[in-house]
């Protein structure tokens, strides 16, 4: 993985620790990546998945605007660097999969498997203002 332009984490300490002990230099921390409001968990378990996140989006409530702001940073990010760049955001469980459901909300997310674990993420393509791919990185595929 790497080299990336930005490496930016919660501000939790588990996500800081995570990008250190992954080789890179943290270069912001922010809040917005780890704190989940009540009400999205109201309307889905941050470990229930991809496919869970993304029906909890069509309902258009709490999740949705979770799950847009999320994908919505992301965005900015991706629009922030430099082509041929890439930025690498450590968060948390349910930001993942909210974020991802909504930069691409035609993708098939039930194939896209169960939640995010430890040291899982997406890999998100990103092209000419939109985000085009998705690669859900695994540490066990095979138990996807």
């Amino acid at each position: 993985m790497g080299p990336f332009q930005r490496v930016i984490t919660s501000t939790l300490p588990r996500a800081y620790e995570t990008a250190i002990a992954m080789g890179f230099a943290v270069d912001e921390q922010l809040e917005g990546l780890c704190l989940m409001d009540s009400a999205v968990e109201s309307e889905v378990s941050w470990d229930a998945g991809f496919l869970a996140f993304a029906e909890a989006v069509r309902l258009n409530g709490a999740a949705a605007v979770f799950a847009r702001k999320q994908a919505e940073f992301w965005r900015a990010v991706a629009e922030a660097l430099p082509d041929g760049e890439a930025a690498l955001l450590v968060t948390h469980g349910g930001f993942i999969e909210a974020g991802a459901v909504v930069s691409l909300p035609q993708a098939d997310h039930r194939a896209w498997g169960r939640a995010c674990s430890w040291c899982e993420g997406v890999r998100l393509g990103y092209e000419a203002g939109q985000f085009v791919e998705a690669h859900i990185l695994r540490v066990n595929p095979e138990a996807a």
